[in-house]
């Protein structure tokens, strides 16, 4: 897929309004339904790999998944690595490239483009995060608990996250929680899990870090049902190749403001 096919803004399937919230309250899942696993990328040369490698090692039993890497321009040594990846996993991975960087909330959208499961989840390629944690996000899915699941820093204790990211993520999670009626913990959390269904009539728009807040509020607007559990989390730093700055604080405040008050 080149650049120029890439969706600058995709609206996804519509299926129809929240009319009554009992007709429309999360029914279990079979046990045997397609799990699309979205690997957004941008020069991670030295983990992308591993986290593929981790992502198809996790036994998931009768769910069946699928891995859909999208490269958004690495100009380091992903793609090699990534198309290393492809070809010996043909069967369950795809991937997409974009020739040039246009932001991780792009790299996720295409993702949810194309990915065919039931069950959407998104995976960082930082390693920050364990794909060991997928059967502890998916249960309250196939529970019928919930139309989404947020994988939360900070619901368990974890020494390793600082002060500082402590504090700006409780503010943001605190406004978001505000202006939408949520009781999150953590809405700036990577590992995002949605029914399928959960994302129909909303409309993405976001190429940023900022796509955290857009699809956080939309959703909370829409009155989807989410349910955060505790996942263990390694923090990496900018030295490591850590890319969200305070700068992103600041778009994801206007982001929120932006979809409460001004764009519906």
């Amino acid at each position: 897929m080149r650049a120029s096919n890439f969706p600058i803004a995709l609206r996804l399937p519509f299926m129809g309004t929240l009319a009554r919230e009992s007709e429309n309250a999360p029914r279990p899942l079979p046990n045997a339904f397609k799990l699309s696993i979205i690997i957004p990328v941008y020069n991670e040369e030295s983990t992308v790999g591993e986290v593929i490698e981790r992502v198809l090692a996790v036994d998931l039993g009768d769910i069946r998944k699928e891995i859909i890497v999208c490269d958004d321009g690495s100009v380091d040594g992903s793609n090699a690595v990534i198309e290393r990846e492809r070809a010996a996993h043909s069967d369950i991975v795809q991937v997409h490239t974009s020739v040039i960087n246009l932001g991780k909330g792009a790299a996720v959208r295409f993702g949810l483009k194309y990915a065919t499961g039931d069950v959407l989840l998104i995976q960082d390629a930082d390693l920050e995060l364990d794909p060991c944690e997928y059967l502890s996000l998916l249960e309250p899915l196939v529970k019928g608990h919930a139309d989404v699941v947020y994988g939360s820093r900070f619901k368990a204790r974890n020494a390793n996250i600082s002060t500082k990211t402590r504090l700006a993520n409780r503010f943001l999670t605190e406004f978001t929680n505000w202006l939408y009626g949520g009781h999150l913990t953590d809405m700036e959390t990577a590992y995002k899990v949605f029914r399928r269904e959960a994302l129909d009539g909303i409309r993405l728009r976001q190429v940023h870090f900022d796509f955290e807040a857009e699809i956080t509020g939309k959703l909370l607007r829409a009155k989807r049902r989410i349910v955060e559990v505790p996942v263990r989390y390694n923090p990496r730093t900018h030295l490591a190749g850590k890319k969200i700055s305070w700068t992103d604080g600041i778009e994801a405040i206007y982001t929120l403001l932006k979809y409460r008050y001004l764009v519906k």
